[in-house]
């Protein structure tokens, strides 16, 4: 059994905390405070970004983009752009036309904060910021490569990807949806971003493209099984411990994968995601064992 993040791997933990230190750096030099008229809505971009969160994403992306010996500098301004649109995507789920959430992360929402023309401003400059920041030379020298950053972070968020996937999860109040749709809506919404996360450090390391499929291949699992972890948090846990509205898919009447395979069924669901997640890395010849700890520390999150 995986040690639950409670007890987690310590040479993990400290790795997690170390790239989310940096991260965390890296959003603050490029969200730098303002004594600009506007500067309220930086402030509700910095409060949307910078107050906490596992940074699993961004962790993705350094630990990929080390197997194939790239700056590290330059995969934390992917990852930080990475991160921007994630929070984005948070600051808008949370807003009353689609969660109505009032915590996250242990602190009041961006619309609760501040208000809800400010928290889409903050959602609708995180996203922009974000391909600002894979545009510039810093990012990477070649402009090909952040070419293919930009193009493949606009799937992975759009219509066929984040975007899409919200959209079900709208549609899934009202309509009953079967495993397979509930599993191609999370791979959307959830999957997507984390298969950039990780094939991100394959493009700014210009690598091949069996080593770009095998991560693919294990972010799609590990989203799955991410989302799957998250459904079971959902009816188990306690608002104090994972930071924010709990119970929330149910009283909407979402389908989820609690709700359509039982808590019991989920959870095996989630092993064999995280199993098949680590088979796929078996091409990288033993070089990604914090990928590999990192699945296992998502199938036994308890926040």
């Amino acid at each position: 059994m995986a040690p639950s993040p409670r007890d987690a791997d310590p040479v993990l933990q400290n790795e997690m905390d170390e790239v989310s230190e940096a991260i965390n750096k890296t959003i603050g030099r490029l969200l730098p405070e303002t004594d600009l008229a506007e500067n309220k809505l930086y402030e509700a971009m910095r409060h949307g970004t910078l107050g906490g969160g596992k940074r699993l994403r961004p962790f993705l992306v350094v630990h990929s983009a080390a197997l194939f010996n790239v700056d590290p500098a330059r995969a934390r301004r992917v990852a930080a752009a990475l991160e921007f649109v994630h929070c984005y995507s948070l600051i808008h789920d949370d807003l009353p036309a689609m969660d109505d959430a009032a915590l996250r992360r242990g602190k009041p929402t961006v619309h609760k904060q501040y208000d809800e023309a400010t928290a889409i401003l903050a959602g609708d400059a995180l996203l922009t910021l974000a391909f600002e920041v894979l545009s510039e030379s810093e990012t990477h020298e070649d402009p090909r490569v952040r070419c293919e950053l930009i193009k493949a972070l606009a799937k992975a968020s759009g219509g066929h990807g984040m975007a899409g996937g919200q959209m079900l999860d709208l549609i899934a109040e009202n309509e009953e949806f079967d495993l397979g749709t509930i599993s191609r809506m999370q791979r959307m919404k959830t999957g997507m971003l984390m298969a950039f996360a990780c094939e991100s450090g394959a493009i700014l390391g210009k690598a091949g493209e069996p080593q770009r499929r095998a991560l693919r291949s294990y972010a799609f699992d590990l989203g799955l099984a991410f989302q799957v972890t998250d459904d079971i948090l959902d009816v188990e846990a306690d608002p104090q411990d994972t930071g924010k509205d709990t119970g929330k898919d149910s009283q909407a009447g979402k389908a989820t994968f609690v709700s359509t395979l039982g808590k019991e069924q989920a959870k095996e669901r989630a092993e064999m995601l995280v199993k098949q997640a680590v088979s796929h890395l078996h091409v990288l010849d033993g070089r990604a064992k914090m990928l590999k700890d990192l699945a296992f520390y998502v199938l036994e999150r308890r926040v």
